[in-house]
């Protein structure tokens, strides 16, 4: 009996969340995602979403709707009342296009299948980032690095000239390349997959052209006017990340009237810039920027309902790896001493289908997420 009065409170809240909100300002987050045998069972019985190919299904479902007077319903609904709903009403489309989109396998991504999360390992070639600054700053120590980054496991390095850690300063472009292209080249040429972690399209342009093959831009390719055309003809991948402001002063202000649907909501706006300007969503990644512009409480939000960034069809990267975050849940640990809550957060994102983490721990990852997996597939 309580079963079915839980049912009936969940079909009218979700009836009330989809009324008065427009296809458009409509999300679904997956939620109650389950693994192993409990999934498959799931899925079988037409009880279950598949999420990607992610290897997690979802029962349940969180509507997130944008008001016409700007605030934000939520209400969380069974996926097998979704699907009736797709068949009829003003939000049928959108419903069924989410779904369809949640429940797709993504394409490859640089060659990669995003069908196991890929490490992204970090090699900050700079003076001053938050927790190495300095520590590869010459070529052949950022090389040194990098390689042993692969030999870890890494499948993507992701090479940095410029810190956008909170209220750091810009640095020129020219500088930029001068720390990065000796690195990129080096690095690409023992044959790995290189991402240039850069805002700037002359940066973009350099390291392309000494081997790197992904752009990973924190400002979502909307920090200088050439980025996205150049992007665009390099035929490059690229992640896109939500920052508010720029690192100077991204954090003297942050407001959010819910943070994960308002980053969401940027993040498919520049989605669908990139679209408009040929870069088609299989050579998307987004990226919602944990520690840019978010106090912790704002992080946490995003975190809580990663899952809903999968709506955007698109891979999702998750950057948390000895962020500010993990040390001020760790009681004010500083950064060399984050590595255990990285590793955790890290596994929160995978039991959530993230598809790449950024992280500069690839061994311990590396291990954690197989053994995390190992026991999610007996389940």
């Amino acid at each position: 009996m309580a079963s079915r009065a839980a049912a009936d409170h969940l079909t009218a809240a979700g009836a009330k969340a989809l009324a008065g909100i427009a296809a458009d300002h409509l999300w679904l987050r997956p939620a109650g995602l389950l693994s192993g045998a409990a999934g498959a069972t799931a899925l079988a019985e037409g009880l279950a979403v598949p999420l990607a190919a992610s290897g997690l299904a979802f029962p349940l479902a969180e509507i997130l709707g944008r008001r016409p007077d700007g605030g934000v319903t939520t209400a969380l609904v069974p996926v097998a009342q979704l699907r009736d709903w797709s068949k009829r009403g003003a939000a049928a489309e959108r419903i069924a296009q989410q779904l369809e989109r949640l429940a797709m396998p993504r394409p490859a991504w640089a060659g990669l299948a995003l069908e196991r999360p890929l490490l992204m390992g970090i090699v900050n070639v700079t003076p001053d980032s938050f927790s190495d600054g300095g520590e590869f700053m010459a070529a052949d120590q950022a090389i040194r690095h990098g390689r042993a980054l692969l030999d870890e496991g890494a499948d993507i390095l992701d090479v940095g000239g410029e810190s956008t850690r909170p209220g750091a300063m810009p640095v020129p472009a020219e500088e930029e390349i001068r720390r990065i292209e000796p690195v990129v080249r080096a690095l690409a040429a023992v044959g790995a997959l290189v991402s240039i972690d850069t805002r700037h399209a002359r940066v973009m342009a350099a390291a392309l052209a000494a081997g790197a093959r992904i752009i990973n831009d924190v400002s979502a390719l909307a920090g200088e006017r050439e980025s996205l055309a150049l992007a665009a003809r390099s035929g490059a991948p690229v992640v896109l990340m939500h920052m508010p402001g720029d690192p100077r002063t991204m954090q003297d202000n942050p407001s959010y009237t819910l943070a994960s649907l308002d980053v969401l909501e940027y993040l498919a706006a520049r989605v669908e810039a990139c679209l408009a300007a040929g870069i088609p969503r299989e050579r998307i990644v987004v990226d919602p920027g944990i520690g840019f512009g978010k106090r912790s409480a704002h992080n946490l939000d995003v975190i809580m309902r990663l899952a809903l960034f999968h709506a955007l069809g698109c891979g999702v990267l998750l950057g948390l790896s000895r962020k500010g975050l993990i040390g001020d849940v760790g009681g004010g640990l500083p950064p060399k001493e984050r590595m255990p809550g990285s590793v955790a957060g890290a596994l929160y994102g995978v039991s959530q289908g993230v598809q790449i983490l950024r992280v500069h721990d690839v061994a311990a990852t590396r291990q954690a997420i197989a053994t995390w997996r190992a026991m999610a597939a007996g389940a």
